[in-house]
């Protein structure tokens, strides 16, 4: 089963504040990038990610640790503006795959927020579509774990692996961080690191080349 995270793999994302402020069209007017900062976002992510919160209640918060300079209409809005495209190619590669027996999922961590643009509707419907492709849609929200703890990979493993006839040895998984690929091996995946700033697509089919796998 080939495997893939979202965000730097099949869909492109905003990677800084700065960066979502552009894209959104909100002047960029400051964020605390002390590491008390840092942690105490990372922190709100990851209950938002984990569904320990809800969207409101992460604009809310997040809207917070930002000192009046942005309010939760305008951390919503950046919401909405994180995800910018779909990578070219990805679509055609879970087809391929597809075409050859090969099973396709998708480790996500992410929200329900974005969850909704990406694998909403009918097939075709939602704003990034590719995702729909996947057969096997898994995300940290859901599972209520994140990665990169290993539980998720079990977790995922446990859900996938009976219904295809698998074991965690036979999971390709790609991501485009290195500590979310370093977990997925040691939970006994294969795993590579895709580099988002190159060609995610052209990178998956060089390493199912490497594996017999013409897509």
């Amino acid at each position: 089963m080939v495997i893939f995270d979202l965000g730097g793999v099949v869909v492109r994302i905003c990677r800084t504040w700065p960066e979502a402020c552009a894209t959104a069209g909100i002047p960029y007017r400051h964020v605390d990038t002390t590491p008390d900062g840092i942690a105490r976002r990372k922190s709100i992510v990851h209950l938002y990610e984990t569904a320990q919160i809800t969207c409101e209640q992460y604009f809310d918060r997040l809207a917070a640790t930002m000192n009046g300079h942005y309010n939760p209409a305008e951390v919503r809005a950046l919401h909405d503006a994180w995800i910018t495209s779909e990578y070219h190619g990805l679509s055609d590669i879970i087809d391929h795959l597809h075409a050859q027996h090969i099973p396709t999922g998708v480790l996500s961590n992410t929200n329900h927020h974005h969850w909704q643009q990406m694998t909403t509707g009918p097939h075709g419907r939602a704003k990034f579509p590719t995702p729909q492709r996947v057969r096997h849609l898994h995300a940290s929200h859901l599972l209520g774990l994140a990665k990169p703890d290993r539980a998720i990979y079990h977790r995922f493993a446990q859900l996938v692996c009976p219904a295809e006839g698998l074991a965690p040895a036979d999971l390709l998984f790609f991501d485009d961080l290195q500590d979310n690929v370093d977990a997925a091996k040691g939970a006994g995946w294969q795993a590579h690191l895709i580099d988002h700033t190159a060609d995610p697509a052209a990178q998956v089919r060089t390493h199912l080349d490497a594996l017999g796998v013409r897509v």
